[in-house]
């Protein structure tokens, strides 16, 4: 029996009307969104736009201003370049995924922009005042993740979305590891909101969302056909056109619209309050073995995700020694290098992350077999769970 708790990666299972709305769309929807007018076309079209505004409506934005991608990493690059493409300076938090992280190193090193990098803290208004005091006079944006895909610390995107109101500053926000636990609105002060489509909004693989309030113009990295001015050699200028070159994947964006609608059936503080429950029970049975470190702090809030390891055994040893009994959990750096370095891991974590399907007694089962790695070390010097 195979259990995930790796749904900070990727969720699965899917809902069942998720599953049902890809086979719908390969069945119904075989035309190319926005080119042609005749029915498979058409019928597409009106799908996706459908999408659009389910998307829209959850995030507080216009269904013109919802872009699909690929992914959140090819949200967040267009995000960045597009926001940083004339020059500036940009902050990044100090818990950024490589996502963030790697398209801004790249651009500094290139000379392009100039880079700060943001320490956050358990205190928010400690990490709020280390935004504050990198901001200078051609601070152009801020990027921030929401919630921490290592640890899942909640930043305090709100007050540093103030930061940049004030200021004058486009603010990106990475919402790939809070949307669809927390309610996350446009109108929270994001400028431009990046998030994956297959976590928390229980879409496919493959799927992204960036949503915009259009008032930062994002120049295009990538052009193409887009079924709008067809006649021009040059990109379009409007959204979504400008930023969706080629064909959609359809079928993912109807299991993204299907995720919401399953979301806003079971209610999102449902959702956070069931994945917390198990989070918490987790830790409250680990939590007095001296030998398990838990990278959570009393002063910060949490979404449910738990970075932890065992004293003398490497992330990967326990994540794969917990697999032989059907426990999926992810171990390493988690694609977030800035974060380890930060948290003092220097060979990462073992990351537990459970969905809404997941169980209470099969996280306290996990438990249980974390608790007897740490005896079998000591008794045997060879790991094995007893």
């Amino acid at each position: 029996m195979i259990i995930n708790f790796d749904n900070a990666a990727t969720t699965f299972p899917k809902p069942e009307n998720v599953r049902r709305s890809a086979v719908i769309a390969m069945e119904n929807f075989g035309g190319n969104a926005g080119r042609g007018g005749h029915v498979l076309a058409m019928r597409t079209s009106e799908a996706i736009y459908s999408a659009r505004e389910t998307i829209a409506d959850f995030f507080g934005s216009q269904p013109e201003n919802v872009v699909f991608t690929m992914n959140c990493t090819q949200a967040l690059n267009m995000a960045i370049h597009g926001v940083m493409s004339g020059g500036g300076h940009m902050i990044i938090s100090g818990m950024e995924h490589n996502s963030s992280a790697r398209p801004s190193a790249e651009l500094a090193r290139n000379k392009k922009i100039t880079l700060s990098v943001a320490q956050v803290f358990p205190d928010d208004r400690r990490t709020v005042e280390s935004f504050r005091s990198l901001i200078h006079k051609d601070t152009k944006a801020i990027v921030c993740t929401i919630a921490s895909n290592v640890t899942g610390q909640i930043l305090p995107y709100r007050e540093i979305a103030q930061l940049c109101r004030e200021r004058n500053i486009c603010f990106i926000a990475d919402g790939a590891q809070a949307c669809g636990i927390i309610d996350i609105k446009l109108s929270d002060g994001i400028n431009i909101l990046c998030t994956a489509g297959h976590k928390g909004l229980y879409g496919i693989t493959g799927t992204g969302l960036l949503i915009t309030d259009g008032k930062y113009k994002i120049r295009p990295i990538i052009q193409g056909g887009t079924g709008s001015t067809s006649s021009s050699l040059y990109q379009p200028d409007f959204l979504p056109d400008s930023l969706e070159s080629g064909t959609l994947n359809v079928t993912g964006a109807m299991t993204i619209k299907a995720g919401i609608e399953f979301i806003n059936r079971i209610g999102i503080r449902k959702i956070f309050a069931h994945e917390d429950r198990i989070c918490r029970s987790f830790i409250n049975s680990l939590k007095k073995n001296k030998d398990i470190i838990i990278y959570r702090n009393s002063e910060s809030s949490y979404v449910p995700v738990v970075s932890f390891n065992v004293k003398g055994v490497m992330p990967e040893k326990t994540a794969s020694l917990l697999s032989q009994y059907g426990y999926c959990l992810r171990a390493g750096y988690h694609c977030s290098a800035l974060a380890h370095t930060q948290l003092g891991t220097e060979n990462g974590t073992v990351r537990f992350s459970p969905s809404v399907f997941s169980n209470e007694n099969d996280a306290l089962r996990l438990a249980e077999l974390v608790k007897n790695m740490t005896v079998s070390e000591k008794s045997q010097k060879t790991i094995e769970i007893i």
